[in-house]
């Protein structure tokens, strides 16, 4: 949820508004007449807003590369049947 604010209060309070949202994580909406006007957001939340919708991200780009194999595994004996996939890492090849 968004703090709203209007304009003219938002102009004597920029500077704790800035802190509210770099320090505080929160966003900021400034109003005019009770709508919408502009938002105060973290440079980080303007990058993730910025990305190309459905790119992944630089974590998951690694854990994707690092994975060498996949393979069904069946359950142990006298244990009921479990769905089970195993992912194996074997590190960088040495070429």
């Amino acid at each position: 949820m968004a703090y709203e604010i209007p304009v003219t209060r938002a102009r004597a309070e920029l500077a704790e508004l800035i802190n509210r949202v770099v320090y505080g994580g929160e966003r900021v909406v400034v109003t005019r007449h009770g709508k919408p006007l502009v938002a105060l957001v973290s440079a980080a939340d303007l990058e993730r807003l910025e990305e190309p919708e459905g790119a992944p991200e630089p974590a998951e780009e690694q854990v994707i590369g690092s994975v060498a194999a996949v393979r069904q595994v069946a359950s142990a004996a006298r244990e009921p049947q479990r769905f089970g996939v195993v992912a194996e890492h074997r590190g960088p090849n040495p070429s």
